[in-house]
């Protein structure tokens, strides 16, 4: 563009003698030493005190954008890096794939769920061709893209596989940085792709083929997904290239007969980690957990692998298989540090097995990078699915969204369903811890707790008010009180803690009525501190727990549900049969309970007094004349003939 065509604005900021490197040296120093995000703002503050031109404050704003840009591009490279360097690793040592279709396919699906793409699909590169052709598609629909074939810089495909470098676009269509054309552009129409990554399939310095993620609609992908492509492209290109060397080892048996001994020696070896790798890649692809891991590797080692915690692993040892980066031998043991990103996870533990030759002894280390990488995986999807429950739970309180639909949409991604009769519970740790350190990891360990709690329960979980709340449906049978005291008991065990909780009285129509919620939570708190001043701590309980205080901590104040659980037989029993049982009552307990008194006050023979009262105790059950009971029968009676006393 020439400069009489510069925008008006961009040539004052340059004209004005405020070139852009001036702008950027402070940035640069700041990047230099690595300062914080909230520093980069210092640089145009100071310059807006000090009263500079326009034009400098605009540059340094500019340099301030592409410095946070440059920064936040430093540290995504180095924590993605650090993540996936152990699935790097595992994907070049592969070796013995029996069915490279099968592991193609499987990758393509494995990097398709965990990108949340429409489509994923791979291409290799055919050399007698010179151009790259469609191997394995999933999510695909359109038979014309699943034969395309690509030449050497053609489309995005073919431009990744010409440069070996990663490309992405938001819009296919709209990008003019590859060449399109006509087969290329029509393949993709019919698929309906918009927005499409391709990374590049590499052995050593060669590049054998492109794997795509794509979906049917714009869409920005983010430097951690391109990083998780690429390590899926690596193990795609190892599971090729272990291939290749199996046909080669194969047919080298089969021309080297005559030295049958040396081979069968060796054929153990290749078998023994042809094995190992076969496991480990599938349980990775299918998302194996970290005993399954353990499992395979026992099985292939012969002996007893286990996963520890680092604080049951003996710390010398551990100390050296980290500094080292290889597993190492203590006593008849050997021992694996399981690490990711620097920091320490635990460590894989195989018991009695202390000659262990030095295949085996890969095995075990790769077997604990993989554990590493499941550990990551488990962890981030855990927490992500927790930070999702807790955000709907918290708008859920704080009646942000009261949109039903909506509502509706986002708990059933959850498996929630907010239609359903649910109890909100109130938990919190009775324990005081020594420092603030230990009680936020405390509060920690309770919200992890509940959280997976509610995901079992298809509830929801959120940290609140230095404890957590819960939002979990009652089932049939169930009561709040009973959901209280086993949920209390249920996180008490996780966090190895006494965990009071309170409930609220059941509560629905959470979607078209989300105040609701917040209501029945200061119910729950009210229950839970009521708890804690009696002393039941580590117990859980609801309003329905505390007889008439039940009136109290109730945020509705039943009081015909309160009459109706004391007395409600009876006063069902009297507008059945037309008795005066109710009556008997009253003046029962206006006479001091005494049945001789009763009878004088309401005219009646002491016999016919003694059977109405017997009717009494079938009605409310025996223990209807102890302290507790009295005081709150007497109670309801009050509240029921203060309730309608024109109709008594």
């Amino acid at each position: 563009m020439s400069r009489d065509h510069v925008h008006p604005d961009q040539r004052s900021a340059t004209d004005a003698g405020a070139p852009l490197s001036s702008a950027e040296t402070p940035f640069l120093e700041l990047l230099a030493r690595g300062a914080s995000a909230d520093a980069y703002e210092q640089p145009v503050l100071l310059a807006r005190a000090e009263g500079r031109a326009t034009e400098q404050i605009v540059a340094l704003e500019q340099a301030k954008l592409l410095a946070l840009g440059v920064r936040s591009e430093l540290e995504g490279r180095r924590r993605r890096e650090a993540e996936l360097s152990a699935l790097f690793e595992t994907a070049h040592d592969l070796a013995g794939l029996r069915d490279l279709d099968a592991v193609l396919q499987a990758i393509v699906q494995r990097a398709r769920s965990l990108l949340g793409t429409d489509v994923a699909y791979l291409s290799l590169n055919d050399p007698a061709r010179g151009d790259t052709y469609m191997r394995v598609t999933e999510g695909s629909v359109a038979a014309r893209f699943q034969q395309l074939r690509l030449g050497m810089g053609e489309g995005l495909g073919g431009l990744v596989a010409q440069t070996a470098r990663p490309y992405v676009t938001d819009d296919y269509f709209k990008d003019g940085r590859f060449q399109h054309t006509l087969a290329i552009d029509a393949g993709v129409r019919d698929e309906g792709l918009v927005a499409i990554l391709g990374v590049p399939l590499t052995l050593g310095h060669h590049v054998i083929g492109v794997l795509f993620a794509a979906d049917r609609r714009a869409r920005v992908f983010e430097r951690e997904q391109i990083a998780l492509l690429g390590s899926f492209a690596a193990l795609a290109a190892a599971a090729i290239d272990t291939a290749n060397l199996l046909t080669e080892t194969r047919s080298a048996l089969a021309d080297l007969e005559r030295a049958n001994e040396i081979i069968r020696d060796r054929s153990g070896v290749i078998e023994r980690a042809s094995d190992v790798h076969d496991r480990l890649a599938q349980l990775v692809l299918r998302g194996g957990g970290v005993h399954d891991v353990a499992a395979a590797v026992s099985q292939v080692l012969d002996g007893t692998v286990e996963f520890t915690e680092a604080g049951a692993t003996p710390a010398q040892a551990l100390e050296a298989s980290l500094a080292e980066g290889h597993a190492v031998r203590h006593a008849d043991d050997w021992i694996a540090a399981v690490v990711a990103g620097g920091e320490l996870l635990g460590a894989l533990v195989l018991r009695g097995h202390p000659g262990l030759d030095p295949v085996d002894q890969s095995t075990l280390e790769r077997a604990a990078t993989v554990t590493s990488l499941l550990l990551l995986a488990r962890r981030s999807a855990a927490e992500a699915e927790q930070r999702v429950r807790g955000e709907l739970l918290d708008d859920l309180l704080d009646a942000r969204d009261r949109d039903p639909r909506l509502l509706r949409e986002r708990a059933a991604r959850l498996y929630a369903d907010l239609d359903a009769t649910h109890v909100v519970l109130a938990a919190r740790l009775d324990a005081t811890a020594a420092d603030a350190d230990q009680e936020a990891a405390a509060r920690r360990r309770l919200w992890s707790a509940a959280s997976h709690l509610a995901a079992t329960r298809h509830g929801l979980a959120a940290a609140r008010d230095g404890g957590t709340v819960l939002l979990l449906p009652l089932r049939a049978g169930e009561t709040a009180a009973v959901v209280a005291r086993r949920t209390a008991r249920h996180l008490g065990t996780a966090v190895h803690e006494a965990v009071t909780v309170g409930a609220s009285a059941p509560v629905e129509e959470l979607a078209n009525r989300p105040d609701t919620v917040a209501a029945a939570y200061e119910e729950s708190r009210r229950c839970l501190d009521a708890l804690r001043l009696l002393g039941r701590s580590g117990d859980g309980a609801a309003a329905e727990d505390f007889g008439f205080l039940g009136l109290l901590l109730a945020g509705d104040r039943d009081i015909a549900g309160f009459v109706d659980r004391t007395i409600g037989q009876v006063v069902a029993y009297d507008e059945r049969r037309g008795t005066d049982l109710l009556r008997t009552l009253d003046a029962y307990f206006a006479c001091g309970m005494s049945p001789a008194r009763t009878k004088d006050d309401l005219h009646v023979h002491v016999n016919t007094v003694a059977q109405r009262l017997e009717r009494v105790g079938h009605l409310l059950g025996a223990d209807w004349q102890s302290p507790a009971r009295v005081l709150e029968i007497q109670l309801a009676l009050r509240l029921y003939q203060l309730s309608a006393p024109a109709q008594r």
